[in-house]
């Protein structure tokens, strides 16, 4: 159920604007604010089976969606070969340390802010 809720909640980061108003508030109210399906229904005038029903249908969408696009799976790829680009810049810069080339070490520095500047942008996306 984590896994699930986990992978729901992703899914919703992503995409979330794109469901309908009541699949975004009973998405929001459920996995977010973890309300029952009884209080959600409360929430929205609506019974907790049709609760039930719009929360399979939302969360359907987001799979979908994913499906079709990959943001998430694009996402994380794009993480990955971040870090290992983060990886290779901290050797360089080790190597350069070594033999005091302070132009290279420069450009180490400007790399890194750049690399900083693309995880801070792409966690904006993300929230």
């Amino acid at each position: 159920m984590v896994e699930k809720l986990v992978e729901v909640g992703i899914l919703f980061d992503f995409y979330g604007k794109l469901l309908s108003e009541r699949q975004f508030t009973a998405i929001e109210l459920y996995y977010v604010h973890d309300l029952s399906l009884a209080e959600i229904g409360e929430e929205l005038g609506i019974s907790r089976q049709s609760v039930y029903d719009t929360l399979k249908r939302a969360e359907e969408n987001l799979y979908e969606y994913e499906k079709t696009l990959g943001l998430v799976k694009k996402f994380d790829f794009s993480r990955e070969e971040i870090d290992k680009l983060y990886g290779i810049i901290d050797e360089i810069e080790i190597e350069a340390g070594n033999i005091n080339n302070y132009m290279i070490l420069k450009k180490i520095k400007d790399l890194k802010e750049i690399v900083r500047r693309i995880i801070d942008n792409s966690q904006e996306v993300v929230n």
